[in-house]
């Protein structure tokens, strides 16, 4: 049940990917000849005015077949007849529909059961915070000279930090006040603490929930591109991954579940928008440079560039699968 629940959620991140592709192009009056998710072998498909929509048997990704993709028309409706502008708008709605459906899981999830926020509500008695003259009531501004915005900011600083002095700003009355303070392990929680409490905003109203979304999808989207710099093939997870994440945090609530989903959207938007031919990023990439040069690539060079891509990644595809199944990451 948990296992299908994950599947239907990979789904829904796929379809909203593809659909900001179909919403553009149908704007841009481009012509939408299949509109898929899943890849491999048709299971169903329904033919409308012009699109056919389909499900096909692996529900690894999806796409949308446009008039003039793979070859050469006349036809005014042809997406390679279109500005290139145009054509960017289409690529990039794709990406940009992810990021969205991550705000909007976000917004859920804060109006649903609330958030914290970095306004200290407790300070625990002989801990590292009392002993730094931390109060309730102030505000967290900075740490180690980086902002502080959310509480999930603090939190990651301090656990980043492995026990050094962390360099605080708080705003107190008006006044922004430093302190350094040196957390302290807890075994219990496993973890590096200075000993105090947020705020909690259980009720919150609808604007501070939009709000909060923007920021917390923010927040995911800096420390995922911080993550990048030091992947490493062992962390590398696939659709095998994707589903095994998925079905443990539906286990754990709904919740839990549309937050991962946030998180894998995000990335899924990052991952299209690396400049590599077959990916969305591939595309803006190459529409970027007929911009700026008012050059049009050769749809030859184009298609070649673009079928040698696509078999790439469908080969790292399956050494991706390969490792999920062989040598899963262990959380």
């Amino acid at each position: 049940m948990y296992i299908i629940l994950a599947i239907l959620s990979l789904s829904v991140l796929i379809l909203c990917h593809e659909f900001g592709h179909f919403l553009l192009a149908k704007i841009n009056g481009v012509k939408v000849e299949e509109f898929s998710l899943g890849m491999g072998p048709k299971i169903v498909g329904i033919k409308g005015k012009e699109t056919e929509y389909l499900i096909k048997a692996f529900p690894i990704g999806g796409y949308v077949k446009m008039l003039g993709d793979d070859e050469q028309t006349d036809d005014p409706r042809a997406m390679s007849n279109k500005s290139p502008l145009r054509r960017l708008s289409i690529v990039a709605a794709g990406p940009l529909m992810n990021i969205i459906l991550a705000v909007v899981f976000v917004m859920i999830i804060a109006y649903g059961k609330g958030f914290i926020k970095p306004i200290i509500s407790n300070v625990m008695s002989s801990s590292p915070a009392q002993a730094a003259n931390i109060q309730k009531g102030d505000v967290i501004v900075q740490a180690n000279s980086k902002k502080i915005v959310l509480w999930e900011d603090f939190s990651l600083a301090v656990s980043n930090n492995n026990g050094s002095p962390i360099k605080l700003v708080v705003k107190r009355q008006d006044k922004e006040i430093p302190i350094t303070v040196t957390p302290t392990f807890d075994k219990d929680m496993n973890r590096y603490i200075i000993g105090i409490e947020g705020t909690q905003v259980k009720n919150p109203t609808v604007s501070e929930a939009i709000v909060y979304g923007f920021q917390e999808s923010k927040y995911i989207i800096r420390e995922t591109l911080s993550a990048f710099k030091n992947i490493k093939a062992s962390d590398v997870g696939g659709p095998v991954t994707i589903v095994k994440v998925s079905s443990e945090a539906a286990q754990s609530g709904i919740y839990n579940l549309m937050l991962i989903c946030a998180f894998i959207s995000i990335q899924l938007a990052i991952f299209n928008i690396i400049p590599f031919p077959a990916l969305d990023g591939g595309w803006i990439f190459m529409l970027l440079f007929e911009i700026i040069t008012r050059k049009k690539i050769p749809e030859e060079k184009v298609a070649i560039i673009n079928n040698v891509g696509f078999a790439i990644l469908m080969l790292l595809m399956v050494v991706v699968i390969f490792k999920d199944i062989f040598y899963p990451i262990n959380f």
